[in-house]
């Protein structure tokens, strides 16, 4: 599927409705679990992993099953760090960031079940340092790793942040 292609697909599955999405924050060794995910128009985007909730099971559920079908691991949730507004059109989600830590299993590169094997938008699993994060451009990072000192920085937000929405342009 060619770049302008998944782009499209991405606006026309996820766009012009509110999601509510659920990520998972897991620090080892002064290292961050990152995914790589390909977002259209030969662009890429790094973030924790995570996705959206489906109807009827609780954020720490639908955390899980993110985990597993994204990297293959089992964990368990810790404290809710913070909350995140992103709202950039056609995309507009709630995102809750949990402390998470492994369980069971090693971390490989699963699937995203809302694309087809040929669709696949997941790109790389990555543990990364803190100077590895600030060297990617801000446009492929999450904004909420823009200008961050430490990885302690996330566990000391509480409460709500927008952060201007600008980091798909």
């Amino acid at each position: 599927m060619s770049p302008d292609k998944i782009g499209n697909k991405i606006a026309a599955k996820f766009g012009n409705r509110l999601r509510t999405r659920v990520n998972g924050v897991l620090i080892q060794e002064e290292k961050i679990l990152m995914i790589n995910h390909q977002m259209g128009d030969q662009s890429d985007f790094w973030s924790v992993p995570g996705g959206g909730m489906k109807f009827g099971s609780n954020a720490k559920q639908n955390l899980k099953r993110e985990f597993q079908e994204e990297i293959g691991l089992e964990i368990q949730i810790g404290k809710l760090l913070f909350v995140h507004e992103f709202l950039e059109s056609p995309l507009h989600a709630i995102e809750l960031f949990f402390e998470v830590e492994r369980s069971v299993g090693e971390p490989h590169l699963g699937w995203d079940p809302e694309f087809t094997k040929n669709e696949q938008i997941l790109r790389e699993l990555k543990w990364m340092s803190l100077e590895e994060l600030r060297s990617l451009p801000n446009a492929s990072v999450h904004q909420i790793f823009w200008g961050i000192n430490s990885f302690e920085d996330l566990g000391m937000w509480k409460g709500y942040f927008n952060f201007e929405n600008k980091y798909l342009k």
